[in-house]
C-alpha cells in the first residue's frame, strides 16, 4: 500500500506552499507569518524548524519547532503526525501554543512523555478588531519609543514577562535572546508607550506584521497606575497606530481568567472570535 501522508522538515524552496497554508488562518497564524516574512524557511534565521504535512505529496499543515511549539492549520491526522516527530526528537521547546483545539490535541499525545507541565493555559480568548471605536479617545501621550530607549522599556518588559509567565525572561541566557527580541521591536518601530518622569506607565507591542493582520502583544501597565484606564486609551493609541501604518486588522490573545483585561479589550472594539491554549514548562 502506497503511504499518502508524510511529515518532514519543509525545505526552503517550498516558501510559496507555506504562505498558501498560512493564508488559510491569517489571525491565528499571524506571529509565525510574520517570522516567515522576515527570515524565509532557514533553520537559522526563523530560529527554529518548520515542518511540513504533506497528503499526496501537497503540503497542507505545519507545526513551526523552536522556542515554541506552535501547530498551524493541523487537523487531527497532522497533530498526531507532529506529535510523533516530537516526541521522537525530545523536548526543546519552552512551550506549546496555537489555536486550542489543535494545541489541546498535542499535548494530549505528548503529556505522557513531556509531561508535567509548569502550568496549562487552555482558553485564551483570541480577539480581533479592524477600528478604533470613535467614542474612544486615544492617549495623546503614547508613542513610538525611540532606538535609544531600550534601557527605559526593558524593564517594564522584563516586569511583564515575569508577571505573565511566571519565570523572568532574564534566566538561562541571561537574557540575551529577549533583549534581542524587544530591541528588534524597538528598533522597527513596534513598541509604544507613555513616559512620565523617566519612567514607562503603559506599553504595548505590534509583536507580529502580515500584509493581513498584526498581532498585538505585552500590553502592560505600571500597578500603581491600574484603575485608572490607561490600558483603554493606550491601546486605542496602539490600534491607530497597527490599523493605519500596519495592517487593516489587529489581534490579540488573552488569558480567560484575566477579566479586566477582556473589559479593557472589549472598550476599545475588540471581539472574542477563537481561543488559543498555552501549554508552559
Amino acid at each position: 500500500m502506497l503511504t499518502t501522508t508524510s511529515t518532514r522538515v519543509v525545505d526552503p524552496a517550498e516558501l510559496d506552499d507555506v504562505f498558501a497554508v498560512l493564508r488559510r488562518e491569517p489571525v491565528n497564524n499571524a506571529f509565525i507569518a510574520s517570522r516567515v516574512h522576515a527570515a524565509g524557511l532557514d533553520a537559522l534565521r526563523l530560529g527554529g524548524e518548520m515542518w511540513g504535512w504533506y497528503q499526496r505529496g501537497r503540503l497542507k499543515s505545519l507545526c513551526y519547532a523552536g522556542a515554541n511549539l506552535v501547530p498551524l492549520c493541523a487537523g487531527p491526522e497532522a497533530v498526531r503526525a507532529f506529535a510523533e516527530r516530537a516526541r521522537r526528537q525530545g523536548r526543546r521547546c519552552s512551550s506549546i501554543v496555537g489555536p486550542a483545539d489543535s494545541t489541546a490535541a498535542l499535548w494530549s499525545y505528548l503529556e505522557p512523555h513531556w509531561g508535567p507541565a509548569r502550568e496549562v493555559r487552555r482558553r485564551q480568548p483570541l480577539m480581533i478588531t479592524e477600528e478604533v471605536p470613535r467614542d474612544v479617545r486615544p492617549d495623546p501621550l503614547v508613542r513610538r519609543l525611540r532606538k535609544d530607549e531600550m534601557e527605559l522599556v526593558l524593564p517594564a518588559c522584563v516586569e511583564m514577562f515575569t508577571e505573565e509567565v511566571g519565570v523572568s525572561p532574564l534566566a538561562g541566557d541571561g537574557g540575551l535572546v529577549y533583549q534581542s527580541r524587544v530591541a528588534e521591536l524597538v528598533g522597527s518601530g513596534r513598541s509604544f508607550a507613555r513616559v512620565e518622569d523617566g519612567r514607562i506607565v503603559f506599553k504595548a507591542e505590534i509583536g507580529a506584521a502580515t500584509p493581513h493582520a498584526c498581532q498585538i502583544q505585552g500590553v502592560w501597565v505600571t500597578p500603581e497606575r491600574r484603575g485608572e484606564g490607561l490600558s483603554v486609551s493606550g491601546m486605542a493609541a496602539v490600534l491607530r497606530y497597527a490599523l493605519n501604518e500596519v495592517a487593516p486588522l489587529a489581534s490579540l490573545y488573552v488569558n480567560d481568567y484575566n477579566l479586566a483585561a477582556r473589559a479593557a479589550y472589549r472598550r476599545v472594539g475588540f471581539r472574542e472570535t477563537g481561543a488559543f491554549m498555552s501549554v508552559l514548562f
